[in-house]
């Protein structure tokens, strides 16, 4: 089976799934050429890729690109193209306006991130064309599925639920042979990725005097770019902080993960989580706000806790359960590391994305044939 594999975006998740995908396809990659550098050894070598110029949303030179592309999809000839959702009015355009192969869409925020500042204007309802002129449609998690079946009126036998795979092995490639050396310190927090409101850190920060109390030791790294985190710190305690507030370079992530006893995510909104995806690879328990896909993704007391969203008293008493309880601990990190051998697993999750690519091609076939 020929494959081609479009992504502007989920540039991790893409090369993750491109990998798995690799053992079972011709596959053929397609994607922006600023990846270029830190691809080049983490590829398959199996695997095809074209490389796109991608000029800012707002430059008309994307007609040039959707071009580009729309020639790479001629000349591969692909039985079915894969695209990660794009968040770019111009192909929401092009795939309108253009002939495709078969063709399955993975939607991985079926609504935007409140206060989400990669929002494009008017690409909220150009992305919905993917929706319809799918023949397969792919989320992660069954709450996303129920949105798109209630609220977009997609058919139930076009939307398929398949988990989002780990994500740590890859960065820990990236790390390299510095990744082994970095040991665990026990009583360290990890909030990693984008600062903006819907991630909650100020409830986590507001967390974290009672944990303080409880114990002394405790520090938080707050690693990535988005709010003013001095605003959000105020008053607090200098020594149990550590912030990062940059970009992380990608060799860099997994140490920030194997340092930690915990990663926190007191999401307030989430579809589901990279963060996560990247923790468990690393053996690293998850505390998250049961909402959205979370409740899915993290599998309470057996590789993480999960806690009401915006409830500071109960995040805080699962931060100093986890933390005074080395056992669970070690339990919790064993259960992350094994599920990245079964339902996180990418040639497992490969193998599922194949047969939602012979659907898609039976659907095709069909509606000709109507």
């Amino acid at each position: 089976m020929k494959i081609a594999l479009l992504h502007f975006f989920f540039d991790e998740y893409s090369i993750q799934l491109a990998n798995g995908l690799a053992q079972y396809v011709d596959l053929t990659l397609i994607q922006p050429e600023k990846l270029s550098a830190i691809c080049k050894d983490v590829i398959d070598d199996r695997i095809k890729v074209f490389r796109l110029k991608t000029p800012r949303i707002r430059d008309p030179r994307n007609l040039l690109t959707m071009g580009a592309m729309m020639r790479i999809i001629r000349e591969v000839k692909p039985d079915v193209l894969h695209v990660q959702e794009t968040n770019n009015p111009w192909y929401d355009l092009t795939l309108l306006l253009n002939e495709m192969p078969p063709l399955v869409t993975t939607i991985h925020d079926v609504f935007r991130h409140p206060g989400d500042r990669d929002l494009i204007p008017g690409s909220e309802y150009t992305r919905r064309i993917a929706f319809y002129r799918s023949q397969q449609l792919i989320v992660h998690s069954n709450l996303l599925k129920d949105v798109l079946i209630q609220q977009f009126r997609v058919p139930e036998q076009r939307v398929n639920v398949l988990p989002h795979g780990e994500l740590g092995t890859l960065f820990q490639d990236w790390a390299g042979g510095s990744y082994q050396v970095v040991a665990r310190e026990p009583y360290t927090l990890l909030f990693f990725g984008r600062i903006w409101p819907y991630k909650g850190l100020k409830y986590l920060l507001q967390a974290m005097p009672l944990v303080t109390e409880r114990i002394p030791e405790v520090k938080l790294i707050i690693a990535g770019r988005g709010e003013n985190i001095g605003k959000l710190l105020n008053d607090s305690d200098k020594k149990h902080y550590e912030i990062l507030n940059e970009f992380i370079p990608v060799e860099a992530v997994a140490g920030l993960f194997q340092r930690s006893a915990v990663t926190v995510l007191p999401y307030i909104e989430s579809s589901q989580s990279g963060v996560a995806a990247i923790a468990y690879a690393t053996g690293t328990p998850v505390i998250a706000s049961n909402v959205g896909g979370l409740g899915e993704m993290i599998r309470h007391e057996q590789d993480g806790l999960l806690v009401p969203p915006r409830d500071v008293p109960a995040l805080a008493d699962a931060i100093i359960r986890l933390l005074s309880d080395p056992q669970k601990q070690r339990q919790m990190q064993a259960a992350a590391v094994n599920r990245c051998q079964q339902d996180l697993n990418w040639s497992n999750i490969a193998d599922q994305t194949v047969e939602v690519y012979k659907r898609a091609i039976t659907a095709k076939i069909t509606s000709r044939i109507s």
